[in-house]
């Protein structure tokens, strides 16, 4: 689907986040609606029928929980993507979205592009491809093929290709080991003669700029992407 056809419903009763959102979501193309509040939302929301709603919870009228829980009483949008965008970041926050139906969660602040990569991932689905296909999202890092750049703690990181392409490849394939010869097939090709030597350095560079959490060294076979303990 193409994003000029894609729907995007964004509610809050803050002026300055809609117009922020709003402006950055307009930017990539997306065609974007707005609410300041839930029975505004659901008023709307029953018109065009959007692909995504971004919800606050805390808004006047009627509060983001209460106008998930009735969208999703209606059939028509069982499709419908809502994730919330709220300053609220407690527990019981979290899980009385999700028990209201939820797909995803994001506490304020974030960044504008931050923001929209993960908009993008849950777009997928109406794209007809994986939604982790071309974007993985691990929450403090996110990996977008599209553009060949990685997100760290909401920090833009554009990495050289090769570099890029072999972070990729780890991160998907979580939590399994991808062998040496895999990693050389995959990112050099069998053409190029390639040591153990440029693999550790590229490595280590990725270790420099996106922390030494996730890429783990599996003595004599290879590495793995894992993501750090909470």
């Amino acid at each position: 689907m193409e994003k000029q056809q894609t729907k995007i419903l964004l509610v809050d009763d803050e002026p300055d986040i809609i117009e922020i959102i709003k402006f950055n979501l307009e930017k990539k193309g997306y065609h974007v609606f707005t609410a300041s509040d839930g029975l505004e939302a659901i008023k709307i929301a029953e018109k065009i029928i959007p692909h995504l709603i971004i919800m606050d919870v805390m808004m006047p009228n009627m509060d983001g929980i209460e106008a998930c829980e009735q969208l999703r009483k209606d059939s028509k949008f069982s499709n419908t993507i809502i994730m919330f965008l709220s300053a609220r970041g407690e527990d019981f926050s979290y899980v009385a979205a999700f028990e209201a139906g939820a797909d995803d969660y994001v506490t304020k602040p974030i960044k504008p592009k931050v923001l929209v990569s993960k908009v993008k991932a849950l777009l997928r689905r109406f794209e007809g491809e994986d939604q982790n296909e071309n974007i993985l999202d691990f929450g403090g890092l996110i990996i977008d093929k599209d553009e060949y750049k990685i997100i760290v703690q909401e920090n833009e990181i554009f990495l050289p290709r090769k570099e890029f392409e072999l972070i990729y490849l780890l991160a998907s394939k979580k939590n399994k080991v991808c062998k040496r010869e895999e990693i050389m097939e995959t990112i050099w090709g069998s053409d190029v003669v390639v040591g153990d030597r440029t693999i550790d350095v590229h490595i280590r560079k990725l270790r420099e700029k996106i922390g030494n959490n996730y890429v783990k060294t599996v003595k004599g076979i290879g590495y793995k992407f894992t993501l750090p303990k909470k």
